[in-house]
């Protein structure tokens, strides 16, 4: 497996044009635009947006690109729900940079033909999972004939990775309808729908996973372990207007993602409390703790694991499998 460590990440930007004739990367402050998701999956934002809203912790993508680029920077943050959201926004010119799923990236790359954006960076591996009631008998794709499955948006990463699991099992699964119902349901109406028994099983990511697991008696039938779960894009017009600027920022994910691995008890804390504001609701530290042995924080991206996801989209029928994202990678 080729593995590409990509010593440089970038995060979505806006910038201000400061005078005239001055280009963007001249301009005495820039805005940069950041996405994210209150999932355990984005540790990376969540403890980036920590910095940026209090100040603490660590030093901030602020702090960290300002020094590198020589002028101050200011960071905007923008929450969603899943992928597809986000890549609507990315398309529309208000996002530059986003911690999103492999898929609904994939996807935005092949429907724009390359032009929209690029991965810059991994950013975790694992915490995403099939959650089943823990009396479900259910122990393979067959067993959900007729059954309802949770996902949480239509062609988000975990949306695509339960409809070609039951593809592979020779299932008819298509965007409406098919032998088994997707149920594309926001994470957090996703518990409530699994106590209610109004779906039979729900693919999501952490901390959801946990949630199902402690608040709803659910129980893990299917692991992704080794899935890559969250990647870190640009978009090429801000890409090649800015390369100093998506240079740092990619060191600064480089190096965030370190710090997270060396002190993952500080992570926690910050990931714990960037997500209660986010998600207006209160989360139990332990589940962060629990969820965080699911998954593993990198700034590096598997080529190949791409290029399997794309196989398993175009049998769901997401885009074609012919589509070439041999490019979809940054050369950093």
């Amino acid at each position: 497996m080729k593995i590409f460590s990509l010593l440089f990440s970038s995060v979505p930007v806006l910038f201000l044009l400061a005078s005239c004739g001055s280009s963007k990367e001249e301009s005495p402050v820039a805005k940069v635009r950041f996405g994210l998701f209150p999932n355990v999956t984005h540790a990376q934002g969540l403890v980036a947006r920590h910095a940026s809203r209090t100040g603490q912790g660590w030093i901030g993508y602020e702090k960290y690109l300002g020094e590198r680029i020589g002028r101050p920077v200011s960071i905007q943050w923008y929450s969603y729900n899943a992928g597809p959201s986000a890549m609507e926004a990315m398309f529309a010119g208000a996002l530059d940079f986003t911690y999103v799923g492999p898929g609904p990236a994939i996807n935005a790359y092949a429907k724009s033909r390359g032009a929209l954006l690029q991965i810059i960076a991994g950013s975790v591996q694992g915490g995403s999972a099939l959650v089943v009631p823990e009396d479900s008998t259910a122990g393979a794709p067959e067993d959900f004939r007729g059954k309802v499955i949770a996902t949480p948006q239509l062609g988000n990463t975990q949306d695509i990775a339960c409809r070609a699991w039951l593809a592979k099992a020779g299932l008819t699964i298509t965007q409406s309808g098919g032998d088994v119902r997707i149920l594309p349901t926001p994470n957090p109406e996703q518990i409530n729908l699994f106590r209610q028994k109004k779906i039979d099983a729900a693919w999501t990511v952490e901390p959801w996973v946990s949630r199902l697991e402690s608040n709803a008696k659910g129980k893990i039938l299917v692991d992704e372990s080794e899935a890559i779960t969250t990647v870190l894009t640009a978009r090429r017009e801000f890409m090649s207007q800015n390369p100093g600027i998506t240079k740092a920022v990619i060191e600064a994910h480089r190096d965030l993602t370190r710090w997270i691995l060396e002190h993952p008890e500080d992570a926690q804390k910050i990931v714990v409390e960037e997500i209660e504001d986010l998600s207006h609701s209160k989360i139990d530290p332990g589940l962060v703790k629990q969820a965080w042995k699911r998954l593993l924080p990198t700034h590096e991206i598997s080529q190949k694991k791409l290029d399997l996801f794309v196989g398993d989209a175009a049998q769901c029928g997401f885009f074609k499998n012919t589509s070439d994202i041999s490019d979809i990678v940054a050369p950093y």
